[in-house]
């Protein structure tokens, strides 16, 4: 076989799968940017697929930047394939300028100081990285490759995730040229296990506008042995080809390696399925074959490949003549060989690479365990003697750990733990100091590094503010757990102390109240109060903040009056700011009041003078839901964003309060009937929003959704139950549950769906949480239909007394929330709207329709709900109908109508309209006062006559279905017809459309 053949592989069998990729480029170069997620089994080809797009993309003038992320074990180095990509760009003389306006770079490379890293620099890294990107891109086209991203570290998962979702893939706006950028992302399928951290990355990222998932399956067998027949220059028996065709399985690298093994052996056909895998993944019947390559190469270069193995994907040359020992030229003649062999690629940048991960899989995997440890061992100390540089302490780490050097190992972790920090990547950090602690026991304690706050207590403790600030919120609560379990008799009170009110406030995040209580408990009692200290503050603190939520005001407040005399006195303003929060929630009229509300600012400006970000969000967040409670939602909006805006500056946006604002802003939006901007933020903030723990934040844009008539709502809706709890999640699945099954008419559904609700929402006693009366409210809806049916029917059902008896549980449950909710406070304007249509409802069942219950109902959500109010007034319509009072019942409709359309909530407007149809039946909707059409409406008309559906009317005028939904109802409540049908016969009575000339 020639020497030459590898190179010189034709792309087989991939057309397709080309014609898209190019389809991208070329769109991303007209100013249209796009991304392509390629998914394949190792060695199916994508990188050979990649490497022609990008040949093409180079050739069309597009400037090609390619980065690798490696295979380290359980060691992540920070944004290596952006740091590969950025060094490359930088070596371009067209993009100095450019990279000049931009500190990215200088960061990434490490040129930069470390006052760039830190929390609260790492979404200027990322927002920075973007900038880079699109001004990159208006200088010349861009390909961005990233390859193997099932290696990814989380930084680089994190960045890409910010990259599609808020960065270079929308477009500017405002008359400014699209960015002409393209990413190309390759992983291999087959190594996501059901627990690989890129699995929920890929799951957000295929929902983004712009991004695209390509998967790369087995080639079939006509392909493959068109390749086969391609590799080689001169005939090859049809047996062979044959036997390579049915052990390759599609798999065009399989096929590349049993043909470069003819030589060492016949090839025959193998039994049929998949080989047999050994303990590190690899084929096992692949690596026989890739180590007959291998055993082809002298002693002196399969030394090199073994050296070079140990290293990774990739080694510097002059780090690998270190670890290998042998004289230069001797080992250029090892590496010309295997470079001859197609083993090893050389790189321009001065490394080598394994041509495929699989090679250097197979080399490592078959290395002798002492042999393993002795190169591992070698490497740690070549990279230690070159200066312990941060950004090649995780290196370092994992070397040290592999050659069993544990006392370096758990040094380099630490450096490389300081060195996430630095760089504002808190999950990398988070793993480097899980490592350390599980290093520790092992470690003697006069091999551990000395310092301040290094024993095991304390860097659990570290560990999960980390995990905290990287939104593992539960992760943190069982560090600190873990914490706990080694305070011991000889374990410090403070420290103790300080370990059990840190439990308590994790515990507080997700929601484990009465286990919160307890411990701050214990917390405050480990410390006395005489004389003051200020441990003994943050423990007062935490119990008073503890205290409220379990309903415990009284405790509550008498803990933080004093303790905030006792942080006065020691001039301690963060916890003053964080007592007056925890007291502005307790005290009389609470957040929502005038007297709270001024506490919280207080207790903002206290945090902010402080310099204390997690503290002053806090109190940013009481502040936005005092406004919202109040029904001051103008307000409301505002504190939001000053929020977010301080989240964003203190690295602190994945953090619980941030999250818990986002889901104000979102509830806000959506009260307000800002519908489409509500949708609009929810996906954007979407891919920023952690893994694990975050989907509640942007969970009030299933409200719209299900206003809007998208049933998956509800399927959404229960994603949100299933995993750890969560309030504000299970709060929002609780209502469009029960809303959802409200309007399919199944009152017994909803009323189940509500009890679910409220018992998970509740705290097991008759104390009920707030939103008990929305959420029976809504099921009176269902129950008061089915009441009054045998009552209008003439009939009897058969248990007549049945639904009366729920609609009076309801009610009653309804009264006594509005009274007093779990928190032990009066409802605001929300809450007393939701009933006062509670009232409205249990009238219905008593009496019949009352139009003045549902007078007042709409007047209560005139504080803002423009949506609840519409629903109101149509049940007022309903009701004024029935007291035969058709007139008021059309000034009703008219303005609800008006919300429901612009709201795009086709449902409510679809019942609006067959309540006017009715009410006025034989009226028609020709004649002279018939509302006349918008010009919109007569395009949809003249589709709906030729027998369009909604989605194809929605494609043909490029709106949305949903809007053309909006255009059907309208042109039927216009032209007075009950069906699609009835409104084209119509159009064609008054000449709105004429018929269409016959063909032919």
């Amino acid at each position: 076989m020639s020497q030459t053949a590898f190179t010189a592989a034709p792309l087989i069998g991939r057309n397709e799968e080309l014609a898209r990729l190019t389809g991208v480029l070329e769109r991303a170069r007209g100013g249209a940017p796009g991304a392509v997620l390629l998914a394949g089994d190792a060695g199916v080809g994508k990188t050979r697929l990649l490497d022609e797009v990008a040949g093409q993309a180079t050739r069309a003038g597009t400037t090609v930047v390619t980065g690798h992320c490696v295979d380290l074990g359980d060691v992540g180095l920070p944004y290596l394939p952006f740091t590969e990509i950025l060094g490359v760009l930088a070596a371009d003389e067209r993009f100095t300028a450019v990279l000049a306006a931009h500190p990215a770079v200088d960061r990434l490379l490490g040129a930069g100081p470390d006052a760039a890293g830190g929390p609260d620099g790492r979404l200027r890294l990322f927002e920075d990285v973007a900038g880079l990107l699109a001004d990159l891109a208006a200088v010349a086209p861009l390909l961005l490759v990233l390859e193997d991203l099932h290696w990814a570290d989380q930084s680089s998962r994190d960045l890409l995730r910010f990259l599609l979702g808020r960065g270079v893939l929308h477009r500017p706006g405002g008359g400014v040229p699209g960015r002409r950028l393209a990413l190309l992302a390759s992983y291999r399928a087959d190594d996501l296990h059901r627990r690989h951290p890129l699995r929920p990355l890929l799951a957000e990222l295929v929902r983004l506008p712009g991004v695209e998932r390509l998967e790369l399956r087995p080639l079939p067998d006509p392909a493959v042995a068109l390749l086969v027949r391609a590799l080689e220059d001169r005939p090859l028996p049809d047996a062979v080809v044959h036997g390579i065709v049915a052990r390759a399985e599609g798999n065009a690298f399989y096929a590349q390696e049993l043909l470069a093994a003819a030589d060492a052996g016949p090839l025959c056909a193998g039994e049929a399925g998949a080989p047999a895998r050994t303990a590190d993944g690899v084929p096992s019947g692949l690596a026989d074959l890739l180590l007959i390559r291998v055993e082809q190469l002298s002693e002196t270069a399969q030394q090199v490949l073994r050296t070079a193995a140990v290293a990774g994907r990739r080694v510097e040359h002059a780090l690998l003549r270190e670890a290998a020992g042998l004289p230069e030229d001797t080992l250029e003649a090892a590496l010309r060989e295997a470079v001859g062999h197609q083993l090893l690629l050389a790189r321009d940048d001065g490394t080598y690479a394994f041509r495929h991960a699989l090679t250097r899989e197979a080399v490592y995997a078959d290395l002798l365990p002492g042999e393993r440890s002795r190169l591992h061992g070698g490497y740690a100390r070549l990279l230690a003697a070159r200066g312990r540089a941060p950004e090649t302490a995780a290196e370092r780490a994992h070397h040290a750990r592999e050659s069993h050097d544990l006392p370096e190992a758990l040094a380099a972790r630490l450096e490389a733990a300081d060195h996430a920090r630095r760089l504002g990547a808190p999950a990398e950090e988070l793993r480097h100091l899980e490592a350390v602690l599980d290093l520790w026991p092992s470690v003697p304690a006069s091999a551990r590094p000395a310092g301040r706050e290094l024993d095991r207590i304390t860097l659990t403790l570290r560990a999960s503010a980390a995990a905290a600030h990287a939104g593992e919120v539960h992760r943190a609560v069982s560090l600190t757990r873990a914490a706990l379990a080694g305070v011991g008799e000889d374990t410090d009170d403070e420290l103790a102390a300080r370990v059990r009110y840190t439990l308590a406030g994790n515990l507080l995040t997700v929601d484990s109240l009465s286990a919160a209580f307890r411990y701050s408990s214990e917390a405050l009692a480990m410390i006395p109060a005489e004389p003051p200290s200020r441990t003994w503050v943050w423990a007062a603190a935490t119990h008073a903040a503890a205290a409220r939520q379990v309903g415990e005001e009284e405790t509550a407040l008498r803990i933080g009056r004093q303790a905030l005399r006792v942080a006065e006195e020691l001039g301690m303003t963060a916890a003053q700011a964080d007592l007056l929060i925890s007291l502005a929630n307790t005290e009389a009229g609470g957040r929502r009041s005038p007297q709270g509300r001024a506490r919280l600012r207080q207790a903002r400006d206290l945090a902010r003078t402080a310099r204390n970000a997690p503290v002053e969000l806090r109190a940013l967040f009481g502040l936005a839901m005092g406004a919202f409670e109040a029904g001051d939602l103008a307000e409301c909006l505002p504190v939001v964003a000053e929020g977010l805006d301080r989240a964003r500056r203190a690295g602190l946006l994945s953090s619980a309060y941030p999250l818990e604002m986002r889901y104000v802003q979102l509830v806000t939006l959506v009260t307000l009937g800002r519908w489409d901007e509500c949708l609009r933020v929810a996906a954007e903030v979407a891919p920023a929003l952690p893994a694990a723990g975050g989907a509640f934040a942007t969970s009030p844009a299933l409200l719209v959704e299900l206003a809007r008539g998208d049933e998956s709502a509800a399927g959404r809706a229960r994603a949100l139950l299933r995993g750890p709890f969560d309030w504000m999640g299970t709060l929002v699945a609780g209502i469009v549950l029960t809303d959802s099954a409200v309007r399919r008419g199944d009152a017994a559904e909803a009323m189940e769906r509500m009890r679910e609700a409220v018992a998970a929402l509740g705290d097991g006693t008759t104390r009920r949480p707030g939103v008990t009366v929305r959420l029976a409210a809504l099921c009176l809806a269902a129950v008061a239909d089915r009441a009054v049916e045998p009552r209008a029917a003439g009939g009897a059902d058969e248990d007549p007394g049945r639904w009366v008896r729920a609609a009076e549980e309801l009610v009653q449950a309804a009264r006594a929330t509005a009274e007093q909710d779990a928190e032990g406070g009066v409802q605001g304007p929300e809450g007393l709207a939701w009933l006062a249509r509670a009232e409205a409802e249990w009238a219905t069942v008593v009496s019949g329709p009352d139009p003045a219950a549902w007078e007042r109902a709409v007047a209560a959500f005139g504080y803002g709900d423009v949506y609840e109010q519409a629903r109101c007034r149509l049940r007022r319509a309903r009701a004024l109908l029935a007291s035969d009072r058709p007139a008021e019942a059309a000034q009703e409709l008219r303005p609800a109508r008006e919300t429901a359309a612009r709201l795009g909530a086709a449902p409510l407007l679809e019942e609006i309209d067959t309540l006017i149809r009715r009410s006025r039946p034989g009226a028609g909707g020709d004649g002279p006062g018939a509302p006349p059409l918008t010009a919109r409406e007569r395009d949809v008309l003249g589709l709906l006559a030729r027998g369009r559906s909604n989605r194809q009317i929605g494609e043909e005028l490029f709106i949305s279905g949903k809007t053309a939904s909006v255009h059907v109802s309208n042109i039927l409540a216009k032209l007075g017809a009950a069906s699609r049908t009835e409104a084209v016969a119509v159009a064609y009575r008054r000449g709105l459309i004429a018929p269409e000339p016959a063909s032919g």
